[in-house]
């Protein structure tokens, strides 16, 4: 494999990075699916009333996590895992939809996920772990035109843009959790907890609740919890709802526009790249304390609603 060219992303976040675009370019959702409703078996009924959101004891403050605020939810449902391979399966069989990653060609993959033979043309730019893969998208994670050890039917489907997780939901009769729904919901009943099974740390060789990476953040993962990418979507204990992998595991997309209220310049001027983004929330199998402590329930990322990634998937919710 020839030496990767850098590529300068909207921006170069290392949770997620964005798929680069021309200066005043306007995005073209693919077109959204035809409506039902097709709410499946394992569903969990969230009760409504009074929720929280963020926290008031922010780790990473410039992400907006800040302040802890209460609202009022009205009950919904929710898928109890990230959409599946096989599930997103359906979907494009029945409609003939195409993802963006697989329209543009290309997707991000992180770089020790590369198998032999994958066309891994460009590195991120400042986080050069990410590399622009050629033929990369749900069906072919890697990109190296074999799907036999990365495909799994039960894993989350993932390369899935804002766009494509819309059309999806929209498919099935639901649509994306907001923000509020999405940490009411992982929060499983516990109230002000930082995860969704307590406030308990997980660490890389005892306590291991979730898929995160284990070891020294970005060379060397020493998958203590069996995983080096993503697991099972119905894996590891559940929270008090009864949904799997509410962090760790995939980055999860959310309804809501990403914004930031910081007075901080730097910030201002990061804002200004990532105008447009959409929320992500979770967390993925890369997550680690020492680099990207945001597998908490407060935390977040935003990204493009084109940008596709090897760990960025997401769940639907519906009205009851």
């Amino acid at each position: 494999m020839r030496r990767p060219e850098t590529i300068k992303p909207a921006d170069s976040a290392c949770c997620a990075p964005s798929r680069p675009r021309a200066k005043g370019a306007v995005y073209a959702a693919p077109p959204v699916a035809r409506r039902g409703r097709r709410i499946p078996d394992t569903i969990r009924v969230i009760m409504g009333g009074r929720g929280l959101l963020g926290t008031d004891n922010a780790v990473l403050p410039d992400d907006g996590e800040s302040p802890l605020r209460r609202t009022r939810l009205r009950p919904f449902l929710m898928s109890e895992a990230a959409v599946t391979n096989t599930e997103f399966q359906t979907f494009a069989q029945d409609t003939g939809y195409l993802t963006e990653a697989e329209r543009y060609g290309w997707s991000f993959v992180f770089w020790s996920n590369l198998a032999e033979g994958a066309r891994a043309t460009h590195a991120v730019d400042g986080v050069e772990w990410w590399r622009r893969v050629e033929g990369a998208n749900w069906r072919d994670i890697t990109g190296t035109g074999s799907t036999g050890e990365t495909w799994h039917a039960d894993h989350p489907a993932v390369h899935i843009s804002w766009n494509d997780a819309r059309a999806y939901a929209d498919w099935v009769g639901g649509r994306l959790p907001t923000e509020a729904e999405w940490e009411h919901a992982a929060r499983g009943g516990l109230g002000d907890v930082r995860y969704p099974w307590g406030d308990t740390e997980p660490d890389d060789e005892n306590f291991l609740p979730c898929n995160i990476w284990q070891g020294a953040f970005p060379a060397r993962n020493n998958c203590a919890d069996g995983y080096a990418t993503t697991a099972p979507g119905r894996s590891f204990k559940p929270n008090g709802y009864g949904l799997f992998n509410m962090v760790g595991n995939v980055w999860e997309w959310t309804a809501d526009p990403f914004r930031i209220k910081s007075l901080k310049k730097q910030t201002r001027q990061r804002l200004l790249a990532m105008r447009g983004f959409k929320v992500l929330k979770g967390g993925s199998f890369l997550c680690h304390r020492s680099y990207c402590h945001r597998y908490r329930i407060a935390a977040r990322t935003g990204n493009s609603p084109d940008s596709t990634t090897s760990h960025q998937g997401f769940r639907v919710v519906w009205d009851q």
